[in-house]
């Protein structure tokens, strides 16, 4: 379980396929203390785990091991060296809620159809997939990137977000451009309320 609080971001610093899946290498911008082997980290919100942790000229490396499954339904399938994806570390038993409940399963990834300033903000419009919408609603959470975000607008398919500056510089939203795909989870709590509510 994550709160789309982003710890930090990591650079990839190699991709290995293998016989039974690829082996994603990060290079995190800030190391991560106590990371243990074994331990579930959101990498761009897709819950992974970390399979080794080496380093690089004193720089903190970390392997993750992930099926072709992941690799081609997530936006971690299109990363090449260098690019940047968010971090955060599972959420620790009486730990701070800041964002909302986020598992780290991807429900789809969503194209960027604005990302521009606005003033000293940016705004950030995706267009998800249409069969998602019914879970969004104005001023609700999602998950975009492992980011919690708040929905400020629907737009016909289109989500509308307001970045505050901050958001924009600790995350990969710094290294984004319009056409990138951003991993996409809704609100699991839409889910299940769907699930109590619908029609047998």
């Amino acid at each position: 379980m994550f709160t789309g609080i982003v710890e930090t971001t990591g650079a990839v610093a190699q991709i290995e396929r293998q016989s039974a899946g690829i082996a994603l290498w990060l290079q995190p911008q800030s190391p991560l203390e106590s990371v243990a082997l074994g331990e579930s980290i959101a990498v761009n919100g897709t819950c992974l785990t970390v399979a080794e942790i080496g380093s690089d000229q004193g720089a903190q490396r970390l392997r993750f091991d992930l099926l072709e499954a992941t690799w081609n339904r997530t936006n971690l399938g299109r990363l090449t060296a260098n690019d940047v994806a968010n971090l955060e570390r599972a959420l620790a038993a009486g730990g701070r809620l800041s964002g909302h409940f986020v598992t780290g399963h991807v429900d789809a990834v969503a194209p960027i159809v604005t990302w521009e300033a606005r003033g000293a903000d940016h705004i950030l419009e995706i267009e998800p997939p249409g069969e998602l919408l019914k879970y969004c609603v104005e001023k609700g959470c999602i998950a975009i990137d492992g980011m919690s975000l708040t929905i400020a607008d629907i737009d016909g398919p289109k989500l509308r977000f307001w970045i505050i500056p901050h958001t924009r510089e600790v995350t990969n939203l710094e290294h984004r451009s319009p056409g990138d795909l951003v991993n996409v989870e809704v609100d699991m709590l839409a889910k299940y309320v769907e699930k109590l509510t619908r029609n047998p």
